[in-house]
């Protein structure tokens, strides 16, 4: 037997594995967070991109969330405007919530839906505020973290309701629809909302089979300086745990939040997986071994 032979059975091979989970998964709908490393490397944009149209291609409905902060912050710092944050989240006064807007909105979510359509996808770009997809209000004033200050976080929200028919009548058109994390407030303003809550709230609202979050480590680790510690499947408990002892902070907080919240309102599967992988959406999907953390009730 050749060796091109032998390449060809374990190409094969990788197709029989993915049967079982091609037949589990045939049109159930996937949310999928995009973001970090993934969003900067033109290689992993176009892995992603690939993985996102195969999914759509074989029967599964991929809806795809973005964030931006790194995008939006280089604008603010071309225009002169300092990115401040407080709490990990960024206050946005009126004008950085319109710099925001253009950024995630006019510049980041057409670059993903251009990259999807070039790559032989249907995809169509839309944010919170179209059908009011996302209704949310603004963030009461909240303590700063170790102080008795409080901060007003300005057009920063929290979404209150989704109302998710326009995603419903894309994904039926074959579309894979594109959202980012601008929502629309009770009296029709802007307001920034965290981009991993956005994909936790949507994907309960559309009772989705999973949640994917893309994110730059391999996973959660029970020892943060510890590559060996990976941590494959994560409780609830356990999670609220290491919350509040400090060993999950940061950006990894909103994350393993918005894997709850998928879970409380009937999610079947949460994970947050290493998008600087090639090909970790399949990775995850279609293999025995899967990748990254899977968060359960």
């Amino acid at each position: 037997m050749t060796g091109e032979v032998q390449k060809l059975i374990a190409k094969a091979k990788v197709l029989i594995e993915a049967l079982p989970y091609l037949r589990t998964f045939a049109d159930k709908t996937f949310v999928i967070k995009y973001g970090g490393q993934a969003m900067v490397s033109d290689e992993l944009k176009k892995s992603v991109m690939m993985d996102i149209i195969l999914l759509k291609y074989i029967g599964i409905n991929p809806i795809v969330v973005h964030g931006g902060g790194a995008e939006v912050t280089q604008m603010l710092n071309r225009l002169g405007k300092e990115a401040v944050f407080a709490n990990g989240l960024r206050v946005t006064d009126k004008e950085t919530m319109e710099i925001v807007e253009m950024v995630l909105t006019g510049k980041v979510n057409k670059e993903i839906v251009s990259l999807i359509n070039s790559h032989g996808g249907k995809a169509v770009g839309l944010s919170g505020k179209d059908s009011k997809l996302l209704v949310a209000q603004k963030r009461p004033l909240e303590p700063v973290s170790g102080s008795d200050e409080m901060v007003d976080l300005g057009y920063v929200g929290d979404i209150v309701q989704v109302n998710p028919d326009v995603i419903h009548t894309l994904s039926a058109e074959d579309y894979i629809p594109v959202i980012s994390s601008i929502g629309v407030g009770l009296d029709g303003e802007s307001l920034n909302i965290n981009a991993d809550h956005v994909a936790g709230q949507l994907a309960a609202a559309l009772s989705a089979e999973k949640l994917i979050l893309l994110t730059d480590v391999e996973g959660i680790f029970a020892d943060a300086d510890d590559p060996a510690t990976l941590i494959s499947t994560l409780p609830k408990a356990q999670a609220l745990e290491m919350i509040k002892n400090g060993r999950i902070n940061k950006g990894m907080i909103p994350k393993v939040q918005a894997c709850l919240t998928a879970l409380k309102h009937g999610v079947t599967r949460t994970h947050i997986i290493d998008g600087r992988l090639p090909h970790s959406l399949l990775l995850e999907i279609f293999t025995d071994h899967g990748i990254g953390t899977m968060v359960t009730a």
